[in-house]
């Protein structure tokens, strides 16, 4: 998994954890020694390991995660989580009690019939949105690029999404045909998400309801959106990340900013972009003097993900140094920023982001603008659907090959943070998707919003299975 689909996982199983279940969370060796620094003292959380080793599967060794791996080497990651299918089967069936439920992640489409093997409840849970999930299901299952020599396309199947044009497609997309492993992957994973007893979706009904409509209608399943599902605020610290000293630097930073006069830029944990459009990028907020910025850089392409930060080579000459001393109008950070508590200050004007949906919740939770770059995955979707169906975004570039001019990033800028037309409409619209959120986690005794609504429906489909299954073992039915 990556850290992406991780932490919805763990924020999930605090949730539940809460409402009083015994919640045993299943991974790999090294991924599970991580999550234990993630657990606070008093978390009743089983962590159960499942064994894994990546150097007999064509991997760098100690790889369980797609943190470190380059984009063919993820997808070869993914292709190979079949072969833990044997291996939860015997975890399951060592348990001394019976799970009510079994929570997977979307690429494990073959654990729900190991779930009803032992009659057991099974959902799939997405860390992705509705609509950005619909169009990568779609894409996949039908490869409509492939069947027409337009740059633009609609699917087959999911026609009230709207037209895709093929530079918002990623290059496993592409190149995808019957003899590439990663298709025939999907091919035999996605039609298996059918067998599921339910999806849950971290993310609004009101906001993505198109998405989610889809689900409904292909799966002919039960889809509940349950989110957006926030990382407990008695447990700050991330998985593999740092908090504490670091994140206070970052706050008083903010302190001194003027509202809403910074932007935000992150590619997320795993995202890079090109050195050339890093450099674009430099010089647009070199140009952008009115915006302060926070900056969590990784290497870009070409270099080795996990080296150090090398200003002089990726950035233009003296940029470090002209921000610093420009009454220190930024941060530049290696790597990792405190994402949350940044967005969530009222300093930050808008977000320079990937499109990750972990990324584009945590923005409009706090009503803040996005600026997309999408890069990889169903981000190019999640991109499209922000910008011509919500209103809360304006796209910058499009993935990590292309060409990008600083002059057209800083007009993009200039556009979400300052003072037109268009820059107000877009933080209005930001604004009344904050309220949205808001609106949906309410949980008063007399009041519950439509996800708190959706994750009580989910339970309670769980809770009737179980008691079907007991009563038909007292019966010796089954």
């Amino acid at each position: 998994m990556a850290q992406g689909h991780i932490i919805p996982f763990l924020t999930l199983a605090f949730k539940l954890e809460k409402k009083g279940y015994n919640i045993f969370f299943v991974n790999t060796p090294l991924n599970i020694k991580k999550l234990k620094s993630s657990l606070p003292q008093n978390s009743s959380i089983s962590l159960l390991e499942i064994p894994f080793n990546s150097s007999e599967h064509g991997l760098p060794p100690n790889t369980e995660n797609t943190d470190s791996l380059t984009f063919k080497l993820s997808l070869h990651f993914i292709t190979i989580s079949s072969f833990l299918e044997p291996l939860f089967r015997n975890l399951v069936s060592s348990l001394i009690e019976k799970p009510l439920c079994v929570i997977s992640d979307m690429f494990f489409g073959w654990s729900a019939n190991i779930a009803h093997e032992f009659g057991i409840f099974h959902v799939i849970f997405s860390g992705a949105g509705g609509f950005g999930l619909a169009c990568y299901y779609s894409m996949w299952l039908n490869l409509p690029h492939k069947k027409t020599e337009n740059f633009v396309f609609t699917m087959p199947d999911f026609q009230e999404g709207g037209n895709l044009d093929v530079s918002q497609l990623n290059p496993s997309l592409l190149e995808a045909d019957s003899n590439d492993p990663y298709t025939n992957f999907n091919w035999k994973n996605l039609p298996n998400w059918i067998n599921s007893d339910g999806i849950l979706f971290n993310t609004i009904e009101g906001l993505d309801k198109l998405g989610l409509t889809y689900f409904r209608r292909k799966l002919g399943i039960p889809v509940w959106a349950i989110g957006p599902i926030p990382w407990p605020v008695s447990n700050k610290q991330r998985v593999g990340n740092e908090t504490g000293e670091e994140t206070e630097k970052f706050i008083k930073f903010l302190d001194e900013k003027e509202e809403e006069s910074v932007l935000y830029i992150s590619f997320g944990s795993q995202n890079r972009i090109s050195t050339s459009q890093m450099m674009e990028l430099a010089k647009a907020l070199d140009n952008a003097s009115r915006v302060n910025f926070i900056w969590a850089v990784r290497p870009p392409l070409g270099f080795d993900i996990n080296m150090e930060f090398r200003g002089e080579e990726w950035l233009p000459e003296g940029f470090v140094q002209r921000v610093f001393e420009d009454q220190n109008r930024g941060l530049i950070v290696p790597k990792w920023a405190p994402q949350v508590e940044i967005l969530a200050h009222k300093s930050i004007g808008a977000f320079l982001t990937h499109c990750g949906w972990n990324s584009v919740l945590e923005s409009l939770e706090n009503g803040v603008p996005l600026l997309g770059w999408p890069i990889a995955a169903e981000q190019f979707y999640n991109a499209k659907f922000l910008e011509q169906d919500v209103g809360v975004c304006v796209e910058v570039a499009r993935g990590n090959n292309s060409q990008v001019k600083h002059e057209d990033i800083l007009e993009k800028i200039d556009v979400v943070m300052g003072v037109n037309e268009k820059g107000n409409e877009i933080r209005r619209k930001a604004c009344e998707v904050k309220e949205m959120i808001n609106n949906a986690i309410i949980d008063d005794e007399d009041l519950k919003g439509s996800s708190i609504r959706a994750m009580d429906e989910f339970l309670n489909a769980a809770l009737s299975m179980n008691k079907l299954s007991n009563d038909g073992r007292i019966n010796g039915n089954s």
